[in-house]
């Protein structure tokens, strides 16, 4: 009995469990259908939209890169613009095969792969065959080091044409700048940075927004192996370039400028140096650089110095600020030509003002003190004014407050004036801080009858992608700080400056053009700012220049600080070595300007005549001497006895030594075809404008030379 009872029971339990598992499946089945209905209908699985994300499986999608604009000079010709880099890698694991065919570099490819690389890398053969052979047998691919790295285009193509398997490159945005050294500082560079091009300082930081532009996308629908869909919709939003800029620079010019800075820095070995050449009616700036400065392809001395002197630095411009004295002075009423002092030294209130000679030169006249470069008296003359007058017109002239030039982190100057020595000491440059491009806004008001100019170096701005103007820059007049009368009577006294004999400029005459200068020697403030350096050297060195004086198209200014040498010669004589060469060859290219200044001339015979009385005659006619050969007699000249030139023409001498070449270095063609002539040397011109090399060296002896190539830009 109980044995039923207890199978009985068995069976009940079965039965209970058989329905409890048929009741779950049938709940579990139930909620799998309520899903798939759920799905069906409403098409959603844990917010994710199924068919958006089907669609997204089989959709393509690819960006299209912007180009990032291009910098212009005023010729139209880049300065900086988009490229690309490649780094090189060797594909050397045999896994490395696709659909059969071989990606990898084989064994006996080793040696010629070696061969190539080590030509165009500029590596040794051994090295890089050391590196195609590697002792871990697993590598899949090697690369090598800094010398496959950041090749141009050129380098990468010459490898490609070898055609050798499993040597391959990956690509990277990059800024060319194919001028190398120029306005490096002001140009600025772009750096590529997670894959886009991004300016870091200069005008490729000032306009980076602008330059930048915007990528572009294509949506396609595609394939489970990626190939597009025919018949498919293709979505895309167009790609939009960045805009072009369009400078003012003057790449001629600002290349001749460069190589004379290099050339001082080799002599003179100085800390820093500046210049800056503008146009003085509209403001633009036609070529500036520093030293130190870097090779914007290369990269070459770029950690040296990251600040832009000419924008970001304000110093004590020393005895160029004595124009704007004159100036202040003059047109206050204060100024009277017949007035005398006595040069030396001034006392106020209790401290020296002391002349660059402590004797001085006993009583002399105001307009004697701007050409002597007397600071005691521009002391006078500020005393005369007053401080609240002499501030006001520091003020009209711009100082204390920013161009507004457009590059990063321009300085705005400084000015101690609380005391009346303070006061007197800004009247001739110390005391008072400012910018090289306040300077030149300053000085424009003095070369234009009295209108100051904003510098500037952007001319416009041009989107690519409709070619239309989007900023088009102009002469922006900022003030008109004196009268036309006044800034006639102090270029009067800067053209004294060069031609008085007790004139500080006589080493900045040009032959053939009036030049009006000022120049400065001002003293540098020590580490602890408790005094200034002593020393030959300690001092910031500088000049402006306006040309041609009686109406001046062209501002130059030039700063030297702590020259380590003069090597031999005086500070004005190492300004020089930059100013003339730089000042000559913008006016010898002013063809308004040539025109203007030059008048006829009826040459003198000067065949048999000796060879320094020669220059000085033609030289006091204005007119431009070159003398070929060693001897001390004439044996020749280019334009005969009797018949007419124009005065800054060039004259060619020969002599009855032995001839030599000379530098041909900015002659035109004509000048040199008449070289020609008179040496009987055949002329082989490549390209136009002025001469930029020469086949034969100068100083080189043209004994049996019957040929030259000349190259001209």
């Amino acid at each position: 009995m109980n044995n039923k009872k207890k199978q009985l029971k068995r069976q009940t339990n079965r039965k209970f469990y058989g329905i409890g598992i048929f009741l779950m499946v049938a709940v579990i089945f139930a909620v799998f259908i309520g899903r798939f209905f759920y799905i069906g209908i409403f098409k959603t699985v844990d917010k994710v939209n199924l068919p958006q994300k089907v669609s997204q499986l089989y959709a393509g999608k690819t960006e299209i890169k912007a180009q990032r604009g291009t910098i212009y000079d005023n010729d139209n010709q880049p300065i900086a613009e988009d490229s690309s880099t490649y780094n090189i890698y060797i594909v050397l694991s045999k896994k490395a095969t696709i659909f059969g065919k071989r990606e990898y570099l084989a064994q006996k490819d080793k040696p010629k792969a070696a061969r190539v690389l080590s030509k165009y890398l500029g590596i040794s053969y051994q090295t890089v065959l050391k590196d195609l052979n590697p002792s871990d047998q697993d590598l899949y691919q090697v690369e090598l080091g800094s010398a496959g790295s950041n090749l141009s285009f050129e380098t990468k193509q010459k490898i490609a044409a070898a055609n050798i398997t499993g040597v391959n490159f990956t690509s990277t945005p990059a800024r060319l700048y194919p001028n190398g050294i120029f306005a490096s500082h002001i140009i600025g560079v772009a750096e590529n940075q997670a894959g886009q091009l991004t300016g870091v300082s200069g005008i490729e930081k000032a306009f980076n927004k602008q330059l930048t532009g915007h990528n572009g996308v294509r949506s396609f629908e595609k394939d489970t192996r990626g190939t597009p869909v025919p018949g498919s919709k293709v979505k895309s939003r167009a790609v939009k370039n960045g805009d072009n800029l369009y400078t003012t620079l003057n790449t001629q010019l600002q290349t001749y400028l460069e190589t004379l800075l290099s050339q001082a820095q080799s002599t003179y070995r100085p800390q820093e140096m500046t210049a800056i050449l503008m146009k003085a009616d509209t403001g633009e700036i036609l070529a500036a650089t520093q030293r130190p400065t870097f090779n914007a392809q290369t990269k070459q001395g770029i950690n040296q110095i990251w600040r832009n002197i000419l924008v970001q630095d304000s110093y004590e411009p020393g005895s160029t600020m004595k124009v704007f004295t004159m100036s202040a002075a003059i047109d206050s009423g204060i100024y009277n030509q017949n007035a005398t002092f006595k040069s030396g030294s001034y006392e106020i209130d209790g401290k020296k003002v002391n002349d660059w000679d402590p004797n001085g030169w006993g009583y002399i006249s105001y307009r004697d003190a701007f050409i002597r470069s007397s600071n005691v008296g521009m002391a006078h003359l500020e005393q005369q004014m007053g401080a609240k007058t002499w501030l006001k017109y520091i003020k009209k002239f711009g100082f204390l407050k920013k161009t507004g030039l457009g590059i990063p982190n321009e300085a705005k100057g400084n000015i101690e004036f609380g005391y009346p020595i303070e006061q007197a000491n800004t009247a001739f440059g110390q005391a008072i801080d400012v910018t090289a491009l306040q300077m030149m806004q300053g000085f424009s008001a003095i070369a234009n009858h009295g209108k100051m100019v904003k510098p500037y170096l952007i001319k416009r701005v041009v989107d690519p992608n409709n070619d239309k103007t989007v900023y088009q820059a102009g002469t922006k007049v900022v003030g008109k700080p004196i009268r036309s009368q006044t800034a006639s009577q102090v270029l009067s006294m800067m053209q004294d400056v060069v031609n008085n004999p007790n004139g500080t400029g006589a080493a900045f005459k040009i032959d053939g053009y009036p030049i009006g200068v000022k120049t400065g020697t001002a003293q540098i403030s020590n580490d602890k700012g408790t005094g200034y350096l002593t020393g030959a050297t300690n001092y910031l060195f500088s000049v402006v220049g306006m040309a041609p004086a009686n109406n001046p198209k062209y501002i130059l200014y030039v700063t030297m600080k702590q020259p380590a040498t003069f090597a031999g010669q005086t500070s004005g004589q190492m300004l020089a070595s930059v100013f003339n060469p730089l000042m000559k060859r913008v006016l010898d290219e002013d063809q308004e300007t040539t025109n203007q200044q030059k008048t006829q001339v009826k040459l003198p015979n000067v065949v048999g005549q000796s060879v320094t009385n020669a220059k000085k005659t033609l030289s006091n006619a204005g007119l431009l001497v070159t003398v070929v050969g060693t001897g001390k007699k004439i044996t020749a000249q280019s334009v005969s006895g009797g018949q007419t030139s124009l005065t800054g023409e060039r004259i060619i001498l020969l002599t009855d030594g032995e001839r030599l070449m000379p530098d041909l270095t900015g002659w035109s063609r004509s000048n040199v075809t008449v070289l020609a002539k008179m040496l009987n040397i055949n002329v082989n011109f490549q390209g136009s404008g002025y001469v930029k090399s020469q086949s034969i060296a100068a100083n080189q002896p043209l004994t049996n030379q019957k040929n030259i190539v000349v190259q001209l830009k």
